[in-house]
């Protein structure tokens, strides 16, 4: 793992200082006179002059770098341009070339498994879509490690298999919703999870998670269990709500429809105005609470099941915990 900081003290501050040493000297600068205004040792200075320190060929080809370069190296030679004011010029600069420029992409160079994510992100942006992808998968997994260290969860998996989901602040779709491939298993007594959380892998439990948001509830997480009505009873002494939908004839949800059955449920439970205040629902949310349920109690080929559903996944893991 490497850091776009490093890049910057790694190659783009000794071409820089090299570059700038070589335009003072240019300026008739001494070599101690350049020591002390680029804040550097004068043997520091020789060894930029005698091309001692390794550089980097792209920063200094770089236009705007080269104009910044001679910019700040004319005005501190001239006396017009303070250190402070040289350092906010660079400063500046490597803002501008770690926004999807130039250090991003000498960043991406060193790690390949930014350039080849499958989406499309800043990360060197601080509203990056990768940071909430990111903050997701991790959350995730505390969610999904507090599952499997529950003794009893396996019990709780079931016949089709259990998946923990969490979905991105402002998920529109499934593949803004991540959770485990191929679901969770009880494997003998044992809950199996057969490989990291990703996005995009689940349409069941996604779906319900995307409904419960369509109908007005500011979730972003949500498991499925067995239906049993003492898990019902038990969470409703724990203050946490269940309500029951009915379950569509092939036993999934159709992702925040207006007929779909789990928005439809929770619609109601919220009144018409729950369907008013999709992804985000402020004041309908605390109806239900921070957590709460939904279920449905089977149909024809359709196995009953149970979904906790809250902010996040280690709080809705926690949930599930407390019924075991």
């Amino acid at each position: 793992m490497r850091f776009i900081e490093e890049v910057v003290v790694d190659e783009f501050l000794p071409t820089v200082r090299a570059m700038l040493a070589e335009a003072l000297r240019e300026r008739d600068l001494t070599q101690r006179e350049v020591a002390d205004a680029l804040g550097i040792s004068q043997s520091a200075v020789s060894k930029y002059a005698h091309g001692d320190v390794a550089t980097n060929d792209r920063v200094a080809a770089d236009e705007r770098v080269r104009e910044t370069v001679e910019r700040v190296a004319g005005g501190l030679a001239s006396g017009d341009l303070s250190r402070v004011g040289a350092l906010v010029e660079l400063e500046v600069l490597i803002r501008r070339l770690e926004a999807g420029d130039l250090l991003a992409e000498l960043h991406e160079a060193s790690m390949p498994e930014l350039a080849g994510a499958d989406y499309d992100f800043a990360v060197h942006d601080p509203d990056s879509g990768l940071r909430d992808r990111e903050r997701t998968l991790s959350s995730l997994r505390r969610g999904v490690r507090t599952l499997t260290a529950t003794s009893g969860f396996a019990g709780l998996i079931p016949n089709v298999g259990s998946n923990l989901a969490e979905c991105v602040p402002d998920a529109v779709d499934i593949d803004d919703v991540a959770a485990v491939p191929g679901r969770i298993f009880d494997v003998k007594g044992t809950a199996r999870v057969p490989s990291d959380p990703e996005f995009g892998v689940s349409e069941h439990v996604a779906g319900v998670l995307l409904s419960a948001r369509a109908a007005g509830v500011d979730a972003r997480a949500a498991v499925n269990v067995r239906y049993d009505p003492d898990l019902v009873a038990a969470l409703a002494d724990a203050g946490v709500e269940a309500v029951e939908f009915e379950p569509s004839d092939h036993g999934e949800t159709d992702a925040g429809a207006p007929d779909d059955p789990v928005r439809a449920a929770v619609a109601g439970r919220l009144g018409d105005r729950g369907t008013d205040d999709a992804k985000g629902g402020g004041d309908a949310a605390a109806e239900l609470g921070d957590v709460f349920a939904v279920y449905q109690t089977g149909g024809v080929g359709v196995e009953p099941v149970l979904y906790v559903i809250g902010p996040d996944a280690p709080t809705v893991a926690r949930a599930v915990r407390d019924l075991v």
